[in-house]
């Protein structure tokens, strides 16, 4: 049961709670269920859907469209609980001495909540300033549902002045984050029995070559630039799952591997991509190839997104900070849709939401009440703001 001192936020919480939009499902009905909650207070919704019909992003307007004004932005996909030991059912939202436990409620269905609990007060005032929702779908998969999404919204309304996207940071306002490129680097060889070992093309044997040319190369850019707002302050390289082979007495044909950057704003992040494929096309296929032509090294993009860079002095930064009731800033290591804001459609934007990183994607997740608080806080100010 939720404490009844839990803020409006909270019930529409565990709503969202109790959708499964993993990313690998779809999350349409989520979308249904905003889309009704919107209609039956007569504001008019966009389905911005993917080229399956299995997921969409929504988009509602709440002021005038030809005015510039505010979006609020948030991820309605969720990653996974497999494997994870929830004291909890995770699509349940539950509160225990004052957090409130779920998949998502932290990352990040507690900012969605907060932003909906908050219609009602929005109606309430003449909007000079029009505040826009903008939830997308595929976010923990490489922020891919969101182009479409940003497209859409700059092609119906002004361009907006400011963006807030509300990843869990206990309402600090977040200016930057790093840019992520991801990439399979898929290895073919020979096989062969292991007692004839040298008429075989090992792929592991080469895919091992190729991580440690990951591995060199993350031990370089260790020290290379470096910008101590970040809690990780440099360009990162790394290497998260390998797989190949079927017993040890065969040669395996078949290894396969997968490499991430995580790149500071202002470094070359494709350029770090390139120099792992070249390394690959010109030290180790050719001796592959020199003793099995079929062989070589294929790659295929996981994930690719934009950094976020805004300046501290930026005027979204400054409003952020005023709405926040907070003087200080930071940047992040991990991702989010923010990059793609300011690539896209070159609107200013910062990262601020309720909850903190440190619960997302963890078994029993959770968010704070307090958070929610805050948050609410934020809006009710933001509301204001738009209504002057």
């Amino acid at each position: 049961m939720l404490q009844p001192a839990a803020p409006r936020s909270a019930g529409i919480l565990k709503d969202l709670v109790g959708f499964d939009t993993t990313s690998r499902n779809s999350n349409l009905a989520l979308i249904a269920h905003v889309e009704a909650f919107f209609a039956a207070r007569g504001i008019a919704t966009t389905r911005v859907p993917d080229e399956t019909g299995e997921k969409a992003n929504l988009i509602a307007t709440i002021g005038p469209k030809d005015v510039p004004g505010y979006v609020l932005s948030g991820h309605t996909d969720v990653v996974p609980v497999d494997g994870q030991n929830w004291t909890s059912d995770a699509f349940t939202l539950t509160e225990r001495d004052g957090l409130l436990y779920g998949r998502g409620a932290c990352d990040m269905k507690g900012f969605l909540a907060c932003c909906l609990a908050k219609v009602d007060d929005m109606l309430a005032r003449d909007l000079a300033k029009p505040i826009h929702f903008a939830f997308s779908y595929d976010e923990e998969v490489g922020c891919k549902g969101v182009p479409s999404l940003i497209e859409r919204l700059v092609e119906t309304v002004a361009l907006p002045e400011a963006c807030f996207v509300g990843e869990p940071t206990e309402m600090q306002v977040i200016i930057g984050h790093k840019a992520k490129r991801s990439y399979r680097a898929i290895v073919t060889g020979r096989t062969c029995h292991s007692s004839l070992a040298p008429q075989g093309v090992n792929a592991i044997d080469h895919a091992a070559r190729l991580i440690l040319k990951v591995r060199e190369m993350g031990i370089e850019l260790a020290e290379g630039p470096s910008d101590p707002l970040y809690d990780v302050p440099v360009t990162t390289a790394h290497t998260g799952t390998v797989s190949g082979g079927i017993a040890l007495n065969i040669v395996p044909d078949h290894c396969e591997f997968a490499f991430e950057f995580r790149v500071l704003p202002g470094e070359d992040a494709d350029a770090l991509v390139d120099e792992v494929m070249r390394f690959a096309r010109e030290e180790i296929e050719p001796e592959m190839k020199a003793r099995a032509p079929e062989t070589g090294i294929a790659f295929e993009q996981i994930s690719s997104f934009p950094g976020l860079d805004t300046s501290a002095d930026a005027d979204v930064t400054r409003l952020a900070k005023r709405l926040a009731e907070r003087n200080d800033h930071a940047k992040v290591a991990y991702g989010t849709e923010g990059g793609r804001f300011v690539e896209i459609a070159a609107i200013p934007t910062v990262v601020i939401g309720p909850g903190s990183i440190e619960q997302a994607h963890k078994a029993d997740e959770f968010i704070a009440v307090s958070e929610l608080v805050k948050c609410e806080a934020f809006l009710d100010r933001l509301i204001e703001e738009a209504a002057r």
